[in-house]
């Protein structure tokens, strides 16, 4: 990836139409996306691609105090053949402005840059947040200056409030901080977008360049109506109210080389240091390739220590479901070590030892210590090894499961599984792995908020002014089925086009909100996801913290962190096991005291006709995926009365097979009324009926 840009990152040529290479005259260098969640609106697709049209050979992300699009946006640049330049816009805290915030933007020159930006954005959400905002301080840019260029913020930056306030003396202890520490690495930033003094501020800095022989570079910060309404969303005001802060203009937006050419006639300097910098930025970014912390495996290798421990746990795992001396032991036993040695061989070879062995810990670490932990689900339950292991409960020989679903190096991806803890004390195996591998390399993940269909019809309508019942009727014709879009709720709901059709107001709303919806409105925590990262998390990812410095979370989103090198675990809460803990120790209280022995719940038989009595009179309210009303009327037309019925019945309970009929068919079978066929017996090389009769 890298090389194949190795063109654009020396000389940064566009080509046109007659394939002759021309050198650009100006790069963007300050770009926000909707990751920025305070103004920014586009995503990082639509970004790369209008820049990609306008023949851009390279454009800077700088969203505000994050990086957390930066994967996205660094694989959209490559394949869209632009140079991604990383960097961020951050609000700054300064001895010299006492109680005033600044802001600056800082880019990245090389992989030190790089590391360097993503401490500083970490640092800043670890103090707390400051007037609301997380800010770094001044002096923090020395610690972590290598591989960094700065622009001074232009009006906002503490030069440029100096300067409109006239104070000649700070604004040259202010230069000469910045000309100590940055030689040739510092640029007064010139933006111009017909907002409040900026042309007075322009006059000063460009004077102020000639005087200390500063070099000055020109930035451009969309539908300007959807972005006001974006930002008022964020700060909590209506489009009319009088004191909602005006800090955009309409002349905000992606312009053209042209456009920025002409804008900037006057100050040709400025825009030639916009290519001259964007030439200096040359990050490279290790994306795909997975790291592990290192797992203790008593001086053997891995591989080795891996398969010992693995064929230790199937012995304790036979001796559970067989009689040894049993006449064909023997010819059952040849099933597991062949599949065993099977599973061995394909997660040696993918690389994925250490990810089972640290599962395997912390799940004994739970059950040696009381903690309720699920008997597993999902594709992990078709591992021998898993099984073997202690990861779960559920020996997928017994049931035919397929291991080649969980892990299949024909598709590589990494293991997941899917980890059930007792929701009260989940935090308490977080904790314990972070102990385990080091505070600092253990972190949660962060999720998105977004504007959904209702929610965007909601709050654009109030920052329109709307009256409450007007938005609220609109909202209340959005279908709650999850993932619902306002194209899909169009073609579900029939009122919806007819009163857009019918109604001005009606039609301007939705028209706005198809502008936003789906734009990143918040962040928060990932359910269940957990990365342990071989050394500090920083060193892969930046943190993201809440407004008092806690609760770290990657930038990165689960599917990012990965990219990023980083192994996901999920770490999921479930009240089920909670309430399961309950009734177990209520229980055992009673039958202690009648001198009887207390429950283990691993050994309760999967065929118990007790259990599948209560299962058929449909009493599961509580019982984990079998409590919806639509599952208490499927169980009685089912009639389930094995563990395979089980399976089947959350199979089952699906949107695709209840709307096509299968359930209907197979309930139908299932109690004889309906012939269950296979395809014509002459297909002799394959026999469907074991794969499917169950």
């Amino acid at each position: 990836m890298t090389n194949s840009m190795g063109e654009i990152m020396t000389d940064l040529s566009t080509e046109t139409e007659s394939s002759v290479y021309v050198p650009p005259k100006f790069i963007h260098l300050r770009v926000h996306s909707d990751f920025s969640m305070c103004d920014g609106l586009k995503k990082v697709k639509p970004i790369i691609a209008r820049a990609a049209e306008l023949n851009m050979p390279a454009v800077a992300l700088t969203d505000q105090t994050n990086l957390c699009g930066l994967v996205k946006y660094y694989h959209a640049a490559h394949n869209a053949g632009l140079k991604p330049i990383i960097g961020c816009e951050f609000w700054v805290k300064t001895d010299e402005l006492e109680d005033e915030l600044s802001r600056i933007v800082v880019l990245t020159t090389n992989n030190v840059g790089y590391k360097n930006i993503t401490e500083l954005i970490s640092k800043a959400y670890l103090r707390g947040h400051v007037q609301n905002k997380a800010v770094i301080d001044k002096l923090w840019l020395v610690e972590y200056k290598e591989g960094l260029i700065i622009l001074s913020g232009g009006r906002e930056g503490d030069i440029g409030k100096a300067l409109l306030k006239g104070n000649t003396e700070l604004v040259n202890e202010m230069v000469h901080f910045y000309q100590q520490h940055f030689d040739r690495c510092f640029f007064l930033e010139l933006i111009r977008t017909g907002r409040e003094d900026e042309e007075n501020y322009i006059h000063l800095a460009v004077e102020l360049a000639e005087q200390q022989n500063l070099p000055v570079v020109a930035t451009e910060p969309e539908n300007f109506d959807a972005h006001e309404i974006r930002v008022a969303i964020h700060d909590g005001f209506t489009l009319d109210d009088k004191r909602r802060p005006k800090r955009y203009s309409t002349q905000q937006y992606l312009r053209s080389e042209a456009e920025m050419c002409e804008l900037f006639s006057d100050i040709p300097e400025a825009l030639t240091n916009s290519v001259e910098i964007a030439k200096r930025c040359n990050v490279t970014v290790t994306l795909g390739e997975y790291v592990l912390p290192d797992f203790p495996t008593e001086g053997l290798e891995i591989n080795d220590f891996f398969i010992k421990v693995s064929e230790e746990g199937l012995e304790k795992r036979l001796d559970q479901l067989f009689d040894r001396n049993a006449e064909d032991f023997a010819q059952i036993r040849a099933r597991y070590d062949e599949r065993l040695k099977i599973e061995l061989e394909v997660v040696n070879n993918m690389g994925f030892p250490g990810y089972f062995l640290i599962v395997m810990e912390f799940i004994q670490w739970s059950k040696d210590n009381n903690i309720p932990v699920g008997p597993g689900r999902g594709s992990g339950a078709g591992s021998l090894i898993a099984y073997s292991l202690d990861i779960t409960d559920l020996d997928p020989l017994e049931y035919d499961l397929l291991f080649e679903r969980f892990l299949n190096p024909e598709r590589v991806s990494m293991p997941d599984f899917d980890i059930d803890f007792c929701m009260d004390r989940r935090d308490e195996v977080i904790d314990h792995v972070a102990e385990l591998y080091g505070r600092d390399a253990v972190s949660q993940i962060i999720t998105f908020g977004t504007m959904a269909a209702k929610a965007v019809i909601r709050d654009v309508g109030r920052v329109l002014g709307h009256p409450y019942g007007f938005v609220d009727r609109i909202s209340k014709l959005i279908p709650p089925t999850p993932g619902m879009t306002l194209a899909k709720a169009f073609e579900e709901e029939p009122k919806l086009p007819e009163i857009y059709a019918q109604d001005p107001e009606v039609k301007d709303l939705i028209d706005m909100c198809r502008i936003l919806e789906g734009t990143t409105r918040n962040a928060g925590k990932h359910a269940g996801g957990v990365v342990i990262s071989p050394t500090t998390i920083t060193d892969f990812a930046p943190l993201y913290c809440d407004d008092e410095g806690k609760n770290p979370v990657t930038q990165f989103d689960k599917n990012d962190v990965e990219d990023a090198g980083l192994v996901k675990f999920d770490f999921l809460g479930l009240r089920t096991l909670t309430i399961l803990q309950w009734a177990i120790e209520m229980a055992d209280v009673k039958l202690l005291k009648a001198g009887k022995e207390p429950i283990d719940i691993t050994k309760i038989d999967l065929e118990d006709r007790a259990s599948f009595k209560v299962l058929l009179a449909s009493k599961t309210t509580a019982v984990f995926q079998l409590e919806s009303s639509g599952m208490k009327s499927l169980i009685e037309k089912l009639k389930p009365d094995c563990f395979e019925d089980i399976i089947a019945l959350v199979a089952l309970f699906r949107p695709g097979p209840l709307q096509s009929g299968m359930v209907d068919n197979f309930i139908e079978r299932k109690h004889g009324r309906e012939e269950v066929s296979y395809p014509d017996e002459t297909w002799q090389h394959l026999d469907l009926k074991p794969v499917l009769e169950p």
